[in-house]
């Protein structure tokens, strides 16, 4: 009994030290605000950081479960990862955009399939018209950007593009509208957060 009783302590002990040993090497579980407060648009890039498909893939998984028009899910992503093709964006975004993604490894452009969200029976349903796949894109855009700070990574929306040398480099039909183009890498160095409007210009309770 007593070589029992002294073997189950000796199992607890280990139970409790290791179990110890989880709880500190266990990363903190971020809450949504702190993502939120945490993601900046990052203009300085850690080039010798490197971003997988797979990672990639579950952002975009994320992106895809965003709300939009009848649930139309209207946004594509082209994600470009091969070095020359990530260069080729670059080069269709303006100096200061690519300046700013020069160590980003991954260059993505969002686009909306045309005349989806905002239209029935091929007319639109109000005066928004394709307004509603502009609003729709952003929904999904706002899930991947988000995702991607929870995953530890950083982006940069930008809307400075030459779309139609973008729709030959990546073969995008005409019936996409290209909206815009999103840097995927990791932050060099932390951003100041530029100040943010008083509450009472933003909002009216009624």
């Amino acid at each position: 009994m007593k070589k029992i009783k002294l073997l189950t302590l000796v199992a607890l002990g280990l139970m409790l030290m290791y179990g110890c040993k989880d709880v500190q090497e266990q990363q903190p579980v971020q809450s949504f605000d702190e993502i939120v407060a945490s993601r900046r648009s990052v203009r300085n890039y850690d080039a010798s950081k490197t971003i997988s498909e797979e990672q990639v893939a579950d952002l975009i998984m994320t992106a895809m479960e965003a709300p939009s028009w009848a649930n139309q899910q209207p946004t594509k992503y082209y994600v470009a990862m091969d070095p020359e093709k990530v260069a080729a964006i670059k080069d269709l975004i303006g100096e200061g955009n690519k300046r700013n993604t020069a160590g980003a490894p991954v260059m993505i452009v969002s686009t909306y399939i045309k005349s989806r969200s905002g239209f029935f029976r091929g007319q639109a349903a109000n005066e928004i018209g394709e307004g509603w796949g502009a609003y729709d894109n952003g929904l999904s855009n706002a899930f991947f950007i988000l995702k991607a700070r929870e995953s530890g990574f950083d982006t940069l929306i930008m809307g400075m593009r030459d779309s139609d040398a973008l729709r030959n480099l990546l073969d995008i039909p005409e019936d996409e509208c290209i909206m815009a183009v999103i840097s995927l890498g990791y932050r060099a160095l932390d951003p100041v957060r530029p100040a943010r409007k008083p509450l009472n210009e933003v909002v009216n309770f009624f």
